[in-house]
């Protein structure tokens, strides 16, 4: 089931053969093909047809100007085009056909799309400690490319996400759609595990919430390591014990009704990780408690959210009785 009008790497794919980077560009148009070639996949069937119903480029553009990543009309007789009652019903239930929407803020003809996670919260932290200024990076599990926009607007010279879950894939594409043709943001349906062994091409590898979910912590550190360039930076966010000696928990079954969780380290621990792993001088940037008011429920993603997973009569664990999720923000350098 291909459709390059709504997912077109051509430009992905001539720019990676520049860099000399002709097998990595190979293995992307290879494990994406494979991942989008899904004939019977309903959801990929009408997200498809869905992306080819929404308004014309001509229409609007991708405006980064500001922490919500927006999609605004170009002209003023546009602007009055989709504020009529039909026209503005019409997008916003095209939109919701790619619900939930887990990763923003952002918006979309004057439709607020309120989603799950402030995610220009936890950015806001990132950037505090990283500098993405003409930088190439890698995003791991970047969901439908929330951040990868925000390192754009930031200076970053080139940013390429990998999720493998379809439907961030098709929100990504939804306001792709309204950038620039050579727009130096791309989103592949990869993991960390299909990186090359010895890539050794990107200024910056960020890795946010995927840490807790790979069975090998010390496998998915020595994926990112092999990503960087020398010199390069590896941002690490993941959930924490708080412990001031190089421990980890592993929970008995679920951790906050989450069953892929497997590894959560103290901060000592992530640093001894870390320098078994090709990095050096590690140091912390952040911690932060994640609460409800950052993490919760709303009109673009109706099902449960983390008040849900807590116990409700100790809002400082979990509904089975860990500690309530603690995020730490690591940047450690590349050897």
């Amino acid at each position: 089931m291909s459709d390059s009008s709504w997912f077109d790497r051509n430009e992905l794919d001539r720019w990676l053969r520049e860099q000399g980077q002709t097998s990595f560009a190979d293995l992307i148009a290879e494990r994406s093909a494979q991942q989008i070639d899904q004939p019977t996949n309903g959801d990929l069937k009408r997200w498809i047809s869905t992306f080819n119903e929404l308004p014309s480029p001509d229409q609007f553009h991708l405006d980064l100007s500001d922490d919500r990543v927006r999609v605004l009309p170009t002209n003023e007789n546009d602007d009055e085009a989709v504020n009529t009652t039909t026209a503005s019903e019409a997008i916003r239930e095209q939109l919701m056909c790619f619900h939930p929407w887990r990763k923003g803020p952002l918006e979309f003809a004057g439709h607020f799309i309120d989603t799950e996670w402030r995610s220009d919260w936890k950015y806001e932290r990132i950037r505090s400690g990283v500098d993405f200024r003409n930088k190439k990076v890698l995003d791991v599990g970047c969901g439908n490319g929330y951040y990868g926009w925000r390192m754009l607007a930031d200076g970053a010279s080139f940013v390429l996400g990998f999720d493998p879950i379809l439907r961030f894939l098709a929100q990504f594409e939804v306001f792709r759609r309204y950038a620039k043709p050579d727009c130096p943001h791309h989103v592949v349906p990869l993991i960390d595990e299909n990186l090359p062994d010895k890539l050794n091409f990107f200024d910056v590898v960020v890795s946010a919430g995927v840490l807790y979910h790979r069975t090998s912590p010390i496998d998915h550190l020595r994926s990112l390591a092999g990503a960087l360039a020398p010199g390069g930076q590896l941002v690490l966010e993941t959930i924490v014990i708080e412990d001031d000696s190089p421990n980890v928990l592993v929970p008995e079954d679920r951790y906050a009704q989450m069953r892929n969780v497997w590894f959560l380290p103290s901060v000592p621990m992530i640093f001894r990780w870390l320098q078994r792993t090709g990095f050096t001088n590690p140091r912390l940037i952040d911690i932060s408690t994640t609460t409800s008011e950052e993490q919760r429920t709303t009109d673009w993603m109706t099902f449960q959210s983390l008040r849900d997973f807590m116990d409700p009569n100790d809002p400082t664990k979990t509904v089975e009785g860990y500690p309530g999720p603690v995020r730490a923000i690591v940047v450690a350098d590349c050897l």
